[in-house]
């Protein structure tokens, strides 16, 4: 059964369709948005390109569409202007002008990137997110957010570029390695964290077995992953480029996850990974600072566990240089420090009372 969730944008409404083996129908659900015989290209990776893009592709040529396929190393490494430019330049080289779109098959790696190509290609072509993902699905296919990766940190160059569809198959997810599916719980965990806390029961019975762990392959994940959309539409649609601060609840665990992940070296850590450490340590400040119930934290912990999302750092992760990618955080504005809280668990706020020794203390916490 297809699930449709509205992002009820002024100026640019679109919809996300959630439903297991809905990829090849995926064609039919663009041809609603573009003429036929419109040129297109699906983005993907080396991972994805061989499971899923022919499908695509064959239902988008089913629907008198052109499409030309553009396949990129699979991997945070690509998340780079230099990726992105190799992909313009194929668009362009393959005919497609400011009349194509882009459609980007991935993760969010893939997701990112050629959203973002898609927004500075002959100054913003239409684009449609179909990721693959747990968290590409439950979180950066919607809202608009693309970009790349550079030395100095994650996510620094980047565009708001609202995809025209979002088509979330859930069907997808059955093909992803253990520890890919695992860290796409630690966003599920977070809007939970954040927003929901009636959701934790439907984490709960989602979470492995330690003795069958295929047993995901036999669980509905539609309403699970309609249901964290949900939560991404409405907080997206009050606050779409973060002028009034609720976008900002988006980054709890985020603003020290990034540092980690970039410390660690992109690739160390899956993303999921990096913020399940994150979450830790604002859990740990929650407590401190906001008064967040030692029960509500100690269940947000037990959450992450269950997925085996690490809670400790490894020993060559050196906290010198987690707090000096912080320094460069976009979250950190004029010197002032706005992270992100739990007064309980459902119920987050931006503060402005979090000290740099509170973030020094919680890395140090990490470290076991």
């Amino acid at each position: 059964m297809l699930h449709t969730v509205p992002i009820n944008l002024p100026g640019h409404p679109y919809r996300v369709l959630v439903g297991e083996n809905i990829l090849e129908n995926a064609g039919e659900s663009i041809s609603a948005l573009h003429p036929k015989g419109s040129r297109c290209t699906v983005v993907t990776d080396t991972n994805v390109g061989p499971l899923y893009a022919q499908t695509v592709i064959d239902s988008l040529e089913k629907r008198g569409f052109k499409p030309f396929p553009i396949t990129v190393p699979a991997g945070e490494p690509s998340k780079s202007m230099q990726t992105v430019e190799d992909v313009c330049r194929q668009m362009i080289d393959a005919g497609l002008d400011r009349h194509s779109f882009l459609v980007a098959l991935g993760g969010g790696v893939v997701g990112d990137l050629a959203g973002f190509a898609a927004a500075i290609f002959y100054r913003g072509i239409p684009h449609v997110q179909i990721p693959t993902t747990v968290v590409s699905q439950v979180d950066s296919s919607v809202g608009g957010k693309t970009g790349v990766n550079t030395p100095e940190g994650k996510n620094l160059l980047g565009a708001f570029h609202q995809p025209a569809l979002v088509i979330a198959d859930t069907a997808t997810l059955k093909s992803l390695p253990e520890r890919e599916f695992n860290e796409g719980f630690a966003e599920i965990i977070k809007h939970a964290a954040i927003r929901d806390a009636e959701m934790v029961p439907l984490i709960e019975a989602a979470c492995p077995e330690p003795a069958a762990r295929s047993a995901r392959e036999g669980k509905n994940l539609v309403p699970l992953v309609e249901r964290n959309v949900a939560i991404k539409a409405a907080i997206v649609t009050e606050d779409e480029k973060e002028t009034t601060g609720t976008r900002a609840l988006l980054n709890f665990g985020h603003t020290i996850g990034h540092a980690v992940e970039a410390s660690a070296g992109y690739g160390a850590l899956l993303h999921g990974e990096a913020i399940s450490l994150g979450i830790h340590a604002a859990l740990d400040i929650s407590t401190s600072v906001a008064g967040l119930p030692a029960a509500d934290a100690d269940r947000v912990r037990a959450l992450l566990e269950a997925f085996q999302l690490p809670r400790t750092l490894e020993a060559s992760v050196r906290p010198a240089g987690i707090i000096d990618y912080l320094s460069r955080d976009k979250k950190f504005e004029e010197g002032r420090i706005r992270f992100v809280l739990l007064r309980k668990l459902g119920e987050a706020f931006v503060s402005e009372d979090v000290t740099m020794t509170h973030i020094e203390e919680a890395i140090e916490r990490l470290r076991g």
